[in-house]
């Protein structure tokens, strides 16, 4: 058998190196959709979710009354009769109406503290996935710093979404938004767990942005 010379030996240990330590670079990443960003333990029991929208208004509208009068506030004679009827109908329906009233709060905090979850599996992997960004950094019409938001028009013309549907996206190479802000992209880099508060510019006024991703981006393509 032949003997392996010393500095092929050498090469070929070289090159086993460089296959490990740019494994997490060579990898084919991963297309990820934005259901895939809300971890399983994002979900709860929310007893709120299992009543129809009709059932939600009414238990509203009881809530509203006892707010008031708890404050303090005078509340008239044709609202309490109207209150004490919902409260009957509720009741009649099965619905704990009392239960529900004083869980609201912690139901409340425990959805918002929900969406700041990441999806650990995600952390530190090359992923793709679309969206439409909203430009934080750019110059002219290139962009080298944004948001990564589900739908078009997030956090303009609506509430913004939940922070693990929002992903801060910083690029090597600024991306030229020849589409305009409407147009759907493509981003591919390496994700990260990780919670960024950005400020976001608007014609009226900033506002400050949470996002539960941060994501270090190797391109940015138009979505076709």
């Amino acid at each position: 058998m032949e003997m392996i010379k010393p500095a092929y030996l050498a090469t070929i240990t070289l090159i086993g190196a460089l296959s490990l330590n740019g494994g997490a670079f060579a990898a084919e990443p991963r297309e990820v959709t934005w259901d895939d960003l809300v971890p399983a333990e994002a979900e709860f029991d929310d007893a709120f979710t299992r009543l129809d929208e009709d059932t939600l208004f009414e238990l509203s509208m009881v809530a509203n009354v006892r707010d008031r009068i708890e404050s303090g506030q005078e509340v008239d004679e044709k609202t309490l009769a109207s209150y004490r009827e919902r409260v009957e109908t509720l009741e009649g329906d099965g619905v704990d109406v009392d239960g529900l009233i004083a869980m609201r709060d912690q139901v409340a905090k425990e959805r918002v503290a929900k969406t700041y979850l990441a999806n650990e599996e995600l952390d530190g992997k090359p992923v793709r996935i679309p969206g439409y960004l909203l430009p934080l950094e750019f110059d002219g019409d290139k962009v080298s710093e944004f948001l990564l938001v589900p739908y078009v028009g997030a956090c303009i013309h609506t509430p913004p979404p939940p922070p693990n549907q929002i992903v801060h996206v910083k690029t090597k190479e600024a991306y030229a938004t020849d589409g305009g802000l409407y147009t759907p992209v493509w981003v591919n880099g390496l994700m990260k767990a990780e919670q960024v508060q950005s400020s976001l510019s608007f014609v009226d006024g900033a506002s400050d942005i949470p996002s539960a991703y941060a994501l270090e981006a190797i391109s940015v393509e138009p979505y076709e």
